[in-house]
């Protein structure tokens, strides 16, 4: 057997082994945070979700790396005297697709679909990051299905590169799944502790946030396919989003940190609030991940927001 081949076999053996052990690791992790709540399948796709408490519907949707257990405390909070439903958005979580996968625009549809489907009258969306994108794409194609919008450090509006903790995942679409089932996996376990510290920043990282939290799912290589694939599709779905605000017909309200570091406070909060009509801004102390780290502050803000469209 020529150097050549022996060559070849061995690199075919450690993109094997590396795709084992990917899949190792996802089958563990989904062990450590398994699905905390039902399947609802809408055709192509199977959306998990969690549905607690009683009284006026919020619907809640996590961003990019995210899951239904981001809003763990913020929803135990609001579900003292509301029906929360938290969701999986597509291919994130315990959520999958038979279809290709969404841009914001889809994601807003199936969000749509989701509450037709479960028949929740008017919820107020709770959308944070991208997860408030997805909320913008449902109040301006669906105004009729919802009673407001509350964006918690809403990704708002198009920009030329990436937020830069989430750069390494911003690869060309034929190399998403050849890197998802090889490196994506060992690379995300060595400096997955400190790309959730940037997320978190200026905030410390709650010790139990990889279980508690539902980090622990962001290595699997879906995750690595899915917010690959979100990063690439961005851009031109918040360009073509962004241009519709001035016709939003729900009360919007958005709340900020005044120290994030993943998406620009003014351009993503400040900005957005003016472009839409009579939207109201917070800006707090705290990072980006202001629904984990205070919870009751958020709970606050949330309150007097639904209080504020309900012309309380």
């Amino acid at each position: 057997m020529s150097g050549l081949v022996w060559i070849l076999a061995i690199v075919v053996l450690i993109l094997a082994a590396l795709a084992l052990w990917a899949g190792h690791v996802a089958r563990g992790v989904e062990k450590l945070v398994p699905a905390d709540g039902r399947i609802l399948d809408l055709g192509g796709a199977r959306i998990h979700y969690t549905d607690q408490g009683s009284g006026p519907p919020i619907v809640m949707i996590h961003g990019l790396l995210g899951q239904v257990r981001n809003f763990a405390d913020l929803a135990a909070r609001m579900a003292v005297d509301h029906r929360v439903i938290v969701i999986d958005r597509p291919g994130w979580g315990h959520s999958s697709m038979v279809a290709p996968r969404p841009d914001i625009a889809a994601q807003g549809e199936i969000v749509a679909a989701f509450i037709r489907a479960l028949d929740v009258e008017k919820p107020v969306l709770v959308g944070h990051s991208m997860g408030g994108a997805v909320a913008l794409a449902v109040g301006i194609a669906h105004p009729e299905l919802v009673g407001g919008l509350t964006l918690i450090a809403p990704y708002t509006h198009p920009a030329e590169r990436p937020p830069a903790v989430f750069r390494p995942m911003h690869v060309p679409a034929p190399l998403r799944t050849p890197l998802a089932w090889t490196i994506a996996t060992p690379i995300g376990m060595r400096t997955g502790a400190a790309r959730t510290a940037r997320v978190f920043a200026p905030d410390l990282v709650p010790a139990d946030f990889a279980t508690r939290g539902g980090a622990a799912l962001s290595l699997r290589p879906r995750s690595f396919q899915s917010g690959s694939f979100e990063l690439g599709m961005a851009h031109d779905s918040m360009m073509r989003l962004s241009q519709r605000y001035g016709a939003i017909e729900v009360p919007v309200a958005i709340l900020y940190g005044h120290g994030d570091e993943v998406l620009d406070p003014e351009l993503h909060g400040t900005d957005a609030a003016a472009a839409i009509p009579d939207a109201t801004i917070d800006l707090i102390d705290g990072g980006h991940m202001l629904q984990v780290v205070y919870p009751a502050e958020t709970e606050a803000w949330l309150r007097r927001s639904i209080a504020r469209f309900n012309g309380s």
